[in-house]
């Protein structure tokens, strides 16, 4: 079992740059692969960023390519999502996920565990 924290969500204008958090309890964490996903308003919630259980392999949503980087810190239980040249577009509720694999996948139902959410929004 774990237990995720998000953090670090806010106003920012359009061009800053923003970096979330996300605190896991437990101490198991190194065996995770971990996620990042949004969901804006009156949208579904999409994918944005992937991590295996190293850190090692990452994954990103077409959309973030180039300006959001996923990374973790094993020792300190805890996984980020630094955001450059964010876009009004990006405004939405961030969600960090894990799940029991070491692999990751693009798809909300493959993880187990969701912190609950820290608001971004990107004024123009």
């Amino acid at each position: 079992q774990v237990q995720l924290v998000e953090s670090g969500g806010g106003l920012v204008q359009a061009g800053g740059s923003l970096r979330l958090s996300c605190a896991a309890s437990g101490r198991t964490f190194n065996a995770y692969a971990m996620g990042w996903f949004r969901q804006a308003p009156g949208r579904e919630r999409e994918f944005v960023a992937a991590i295996n259980w190293s850190g090692g392999s990452t994954d990103y949503a077409d959309s973030v390519k180039g300006r959001f980087t996923i990374s973790r810190d094993n020792a300190k239980n805890t996984v980020y999502l630094q955001m450059n040249s964010l876009k009004p577009e990006d405004t939405a509720v961030y969600y960090c996920a894990a799940r029991s694999g070491g692999s990751y996948y693009r798809l909300s139902v493959q993880y187990n565990y969701w912190g609950q959410g820290t608001q971004v929004t990107v004024s123009s």
